[in-house]
């Protein structure tokens, strides 16, 4: 009976192993999990075991600075540093009893030397309550899109409770870097602030080697605690495109990040999928002093895509008949865009200009050639 316990366990062992595991394309990683995507777009350009839910340590301190972002209309506000957060455990700023700080002072202290002491000041500061602010996180994450995570504290020390995956970690920080304040804050490599009751300031250093050893490296944030392993959220921009890569539980987390990041940016461009301008055809106009009117759309497209992946772009509209009189950007319909068989965008079409009524000799015309028309 034990020998088929034990191999009832192994298979189950085994089958949620494979279940869990989805290989990337862009090579191997030490990583327990990974993923690279693409920030405007949020395209999945690698990833492994993305979805599987672990630990992330510090790289908490991502969904805690874009919360406190979201709801602090005055980041510039000073503040008391609260007693709960003086003196907690891990990496600290060493935040002091009734210290005054700008709450912007804290977010670098955060994000830059993954202060603990900073986490929990501006989690009580914010959100009332460690508890409060936690469920404020998972706001923010509900509000993303994402249902694989939950938070428990604002720093990241271990909890049983607390945890996310790759793949939601990745779409969490690619929303906040497209927020300016934090971009700013977490391509930063030195911030002072001051020091209440010195003669001299506070030097905060970031911990993140990507912005200093990868080409365009302009983000995101490191972890570690022992039950996490390192953990690493990167973030680099190059030719107007920016990629996001998580690895969770890897030893080289800057080496596997960086090597990650560059098969992404040498494999995919962020190409721009209409022509300039796009015409997407005509719409018949009804009452009109035209019969008809060009439509298109007012801008561009862009989507990361490999060499031989633009010869698969298609781009299919659907335009509607148009009741004069109406000016320019009328809405007219739409178009969408295809990968294939992927739906990639779909928006509105526009008039290129506008169709007045017509004038009493154009009506009278169009009386006579529809009279003489059907007789």
């Amino acid at each position: 009976m034990k020998r088929i316990a034990a191999f009832v366990i192994a298979s189950a062992l085994l089958c949620a192993s494979i279940l869990c595991v989805r290989s990337t394309a862009a090579g191997a990683t030490g990583a327990q999990s990974m993923i690279c995507i693409e920030n405007s777009t949020d395209r999945v350009l690698a990833e492994k075991n993305a979805h599987c839910k672990l630990p992330m340590a510090s790289t908490t301190k991502i969904v805690t600075a874009i919360t406190v972002i979201d709801h602090c209309d005055d980041l510039e506000r000073v503040v008391t540093v609260p007693d709960a957060a003086v003196g907690v455990e891990g990496s600290s700023i060493y935040l002091e009893k009734g210290e005054k700080c700008k709450i912007i002072d804290l977010l670098y202290g955060l994000m830059l030397q993954s202060g603990n002491d900073c986490a929990a000041a501006l989690a009580i500061t914010i959100g009332g309550s460690i508890e409060k602010f936690a469920d404020m996180m998972n706001d923010t994450a509900a509000k993303v899109g994402v249902t694989d995570s939950h938070f428990v504290t604002p720093h990241g020390l271990h909890h049983d409770e607390h945890y996310t995956t790759a793949y939601d970690l990745a779409k969490i920080t690619s929303y906040a870097m497209k927020n300016a304040t934090f971009a700013k804050i977490v391509a930063t490599k030195r911030h002072t602030m001051p020091w209440q009751g010195r003669n001299y300031d506070r030097v905060i250093l970031n911990k993140n080697k990507i912005l200093s050893t990868f080409e365009g490296g302009d983000g995101v944030k490191t972890g570690f605690t022992k039950k996490a392993g390192r953990c690493l959220v990167s973030s680099a921009t190059r030719d107007g495109m920016r990629v996001i890569c998580v690895v969770l539980n890897c030893g080289p987390m800057f080496e596997d990040c960086s090597a990650i990041m560059e098969r992404a940016f040498r494999d995919y461009k962020l190409t721009p999928l209409l022509p300039e301008p796009y015409i997407a055809g005509t719409a018949q106009v009804i009452e009109g002093a035209e019969p008809n009117v060009e439509v298109g759309y007012n801008g561009q497209l862009y989507y990361p895509l490999k060499a031989d992946e633009c010869a698969a772009i298609r781009i299919v509209p659907e335009i509607e008949t148009l009741l004069a009189p109406f000016g320019a950007d009328t809405p007219a319909g739409k178009f969408s865009v295809y990968l294939d068989k992927q739906l990639l965008f779909t928006e509105k079409l526009v008039t290129i200009k506008g169709v007045q009524a017509p004038g009493y000799g154009q009506r009278l015309m169009q009386l006579v050639r529809g009279w003489t028309s059907n007789r």
